[in-house]
């Protein structure tokens, strides 16, 4: 890894995030019996700062991270789990500011597809997911 930033989102942040999350053991550990199905987090546009609407697919399995890239929000729909938000919000995420669980009960983080109490009982997984993006040297658009 370089000393260089990724910008988020991008395919290069996802290739990283990817690697982060099958580097943590502690989501290994804590996600070790999801068997769930995709995660889509859509990134709302946001004109404003030049940010196109995308998303992006998490292909979790079992503690790993089969798949990592960004998808077109009619394909981030296809995945068992679709949790919508802000640049700004995603942003608070990233930077461990709003815990996604806590988000997503208070509709910051909008779960429009996905059974809510699945993801409240991976709570720790969930944190462990945003412990990885912590590893990932992220350059957002607006800063």
């Amino acid at each position: 890894m370089t000393g260089s930033t990724l910008r988020f989102p991008s395919a290069e942040w996802c290739v990283a995030y990817k690697d982060a999350i099958n580097g943590n053991a502690g989501y290994k550990a804590a996600a070790k019996d999801w068997t769930h199905g995709p995660v889509s987090m859509v990134v709302v546009a946001d004109p404003a700062i030049g940010v196109e609407e995308t998303a992006m697919w998490l292909d979790l399995d079992q503690g790993s991270c089969k798949d990592c890239r960004l998808v077109s929000r009619e394909e981030a729909e296809k995945a068992t789990f679709v949790i919508v938000a802000t640049y700004a919000r995603w942003k608070e995420v990233i930077r461990k500011q709003l815990d996604p669980t806590k988000g997503m009960m208070q509709n910051k983080l909008k779960l429009t597809k996905g059974h809510m109490p699945t993801m409240v009982k991976y709570v720790t997984a969930s944190k462990e997911l945003v412990e990885s993006t912590s590893r990932v040297p992220t350059q957002f658009v607006d800063e």
